[in-house]
Formats: C-alpha cells, sequence, structure tokens
C-alpha cells in the first residue's frame, strides 16, 4: 500500500470520525505543531547522551501522540484517563524539574538559548510554546481537554530546564542577555 492517498491533494483531511476538514483548520494546525515538536524532541533524542533525560523525551513523544490524537478527534469519546495520565505527567515534571534545578547555577538573568546540545531543546521549547499557543486557540473556539494545555504549560519549562542541564554537563556556558538601551 502506498504511503500518499491522494485524499489531502485538494486541501482537505480527515479527523478521527470521519470528519473532513481543510488542512488550514485551527484543530489540525494544532495536530501539526504537536507533529513538529514531536520532530523536534527526536532531533534532541539524536544528540543527548544523558540516558535519565532520554527516557524522558521518549515517554513525552509517546504523550504527545496521544495528545495529538485527543485533538484530532472530534467525537465525544471519553478522554477522562488521558486527563488524570496528563495530571501526573505534570506532577513529574515538577519533581524532575525541581530536582535538575538544585544542581544548576541560580538564574538571575534571562539566558540566550545555546549550547551544542542545549540549543535544540531551547528550539524544541520554542516549539512547544507554539502548540501550546495554537491548542489555546482551539480552546477557545472548541472543547479541549483542559489537562493538555497544563501539559503544554509545564512542558516547555521542563524542556528549559533540560537545556540548562545539558549545557550544565557539557560545561557550556550560558550567555546572560543584556539590553543594549
Amino acid at each position: 500500500m502506498p504511503i500518499y492517498t491522494k485524499f489531502g491533494d485538494k486541501g482537505k483531511t480527515a479527523l478521527f470520525g470521519g470528519k473532513t476538514v481543510s488542512k488550514g483548520n485551527i484543530r489540525v494546525e494544532a495536530c501539526g505543531n504537536l507533529d513538529e515538536l514531536n520532530s523536534s524532541l527526536g532531533l534532541c533524542l539524536s544528540k543527548i547522551k544523558d540516558k535519565r533525560i532520554k527516557t524522558e523525551l521518549l515517554k513525552i513523544q509517546n504523550d504527545l501522540f496521544e495528545i495529538g490524537a485527543c485533538l484530532a478527534n472530534t467525537t465525544d469519546k471519553n478522554y477522562q484517563a488521558l486527563g488524570k495520565r496528563l495530571t501526573t505527567r505534570v506532577l513529574e515534571f515538577e519533581k524532575t524539574i525541581d530536582l535538575l534545578t538544585k544542581d544548576l547555577p541560580e538564574l538571575t538573568h534571562f539566558i540566550l538559548p545555546g549550547g551544542k546540545t542545549g540549543s535544540l531543546l531551547h528550539y524544541a521549547r520554542t516549539v512547544s510554546r507554539r502548540a501550546e499557543r495554537r491548542t489555546v486557540a482551539l480552546a477557545e473556539k472548541e472543547k479541549v481537554l483542559s489537562e493538555i494545555l497544563v501539559y503544554l504549560n509545564r512542558l516547555s519549562d521542563l524542556l528549559f530546564t533540560f537545556a540548562r542541564a545539558i549545557n550544565f554537563q557539557e560545561k557550556q556556558t550560558e550567555t546572560i542577555w543584556s539590553s543594549k538601551h
């Protein structure tokens, strides 16, 4: 069976449940941003050596597939179990952020994204923020599981902390932002 279906050649796509919408639809946009985030995490995984962070990024990739499936579904399927899992994952994120932050230099200024591997995580963080913005835009128009919004918000904090931790491990200096004004 070929990978191409030709179904989308006219700018349409099908959501779970069979509803056909424009590829410019806000729901499709939100799902596409999650897909891009997942791909950016794959890039991070190709460069990161820290097993703990790699394991967590793989779990996040799986979470993002579940979140994307939830967002792509316009039927009244019950996602209560996903909501509970995401709430647990957010608590895990917060615990990890707190643990890693203990070993990092105190953050007293804004820093510029950088570092050999850390910059990839900073990039993933920005993609995460965009995915969050698009999901918020969808939630302003249609029903979205509130736990998804919390998860995406905390995910960007976790990716920021991972970037700092990797830079610290790799002895990459953080560049402090300074205003020229």
